[in-house]
């Protein structure tokens, strides 16, 4: 089995997924665009049906699964957003689900999660650690495990995204992708540069988890000491296996940035744009807020906003202590 998608998958799965998610509209950033200094375009997953992009992955994987393979449930780890996709998915198609969530989740992503009708186990460990439990549950009760970013299948679900902003910006010139796993970047970076290889794709990862960014200089993947980051979804300490060499092979530049300007992109995206964005989704802006990104005045930078799935209440608390 191939552990990459090509972009016939990404185009088939976006016939699949259509008539079951939205496409996200593109809206331009017009506020933000003199602090920034370019032409901005937001594509922003947070008013996706779960309030995130990991839909697209998990429901694409679940489709495309045979009826019995997934009969008697599915499972999986995250921290939060591919658990409401899977849920979401698997309320759909009738079949229960288990989601594997580390103890430190935000609990608005628990709460939208259980809500959906799936079961959520709160574990302590890192996410190699998850993942074993995760498979001792699966080889038990025979569930069907959907990985949040090695899997192809839902690597070409969040590709999708990428062939939507290529329908909705031709002539884009540079797209900003949030790094965690790299299985969103992988799907997305594929369906770009093979429909338009001239455009730049950049990732972004937090500066206290640059796992990507040390695996390029090192020239192999690197694991890094796990570190606490503000963008708990991209919190992971070794790059994803299957999206190190699509990322290796399509992402022109990976670029670091601190919780400070995450926090400032959040703010900016919030005030200028009216957008509800959590901290892995705001990572883009905060990355062009801080300079780590050359861009021109007449460049058009689409910067895909991942997930607002965060408590109002927290988001409040943080605009405020960074006034």
């Amino acid at each position: 089995m191939r552990n990459y998608p090509t972009i016939q998958d990404i185009r088939e799965a976006r016939e699949r997924l259509r008539p079951h998610i939205k496409h996200t509209p593109l809206l331009r950033g017009e506020k933000i665009e003199k602090a920034v200094a370019c032409q901005l375009y937001l594509k922003p997953e947070t008013l996706q049906i779960t309030g995130a992009f990991k839909i697209r992955g998990a429901l694409n994987k679940t489709l495309s699964l045979p009826r019995e393979a997934i009969a008697n449930g599915i499972i999986a780890t995250s921290s939060g957003n591919h658990a409401q996709g899977l849920a979401y998915a698997a309320r759909m198609l009738g079949v229960k689900a288990i989601l594997v969530l580390p103890v430190t989740t935000p609990k608005i992503k628990i709460a939208n999660t259980e809500a959906l009708g799936a079961e959520v186990v709160l574990f302590d460990g890192d996410t190699a650690a998850r993942w074993k439990r995760v498979y001792e549950i699966a080889e038990e009760m025979n569930y069907a495990t959907v990985h949040a970013f090695e899997d192809p299948m839902v690597m070409a679900g969040q590709g999708t995204i990428g062939l939507e902003i290529l329908e909705d910006l031709e002539d884009v010139d540079t797209v900003i992708i949030p790094m965690g796993g790299g299985g969103l970047i992988s799907g997305i970076a594929t369906a770009l540069k093979e429909t338009k290889p001239s455009v730049r794709v950049i990732g972004a990862e937090p500066a206290l988890t640059p796992k990507y960014f040390h695996s390029r200089k090192n020239g192999e993947r690197t694991s890094l000491p796990l570190q606490n980051t503000i963008a708990d979804g991209l919190r992971i300490s070794v790059p994803g296996q299957n999206p190190y060499p699509i990322i290796e092979k399509y992402v022109d530049e990976i670029v670091l940035v601190d919780d400070e300007h995450i926090i400032a992109g959040m703010r900016a995206l919030a005030k200028d744009a009216k957008l509800i964005a959590e901290p892995a989704a705001s990572i883009g802006i905060g990355a062009l807020l801080a300079g780590a990104i050359k861009v021109k005045p007449d460049e058009k930078v689409c910067a895909v906003l991942t997930g607002g799935n965060w408590d109002l209440c927290d988001l409040a608390e943080i605009y405020a202590r960074s006034e």
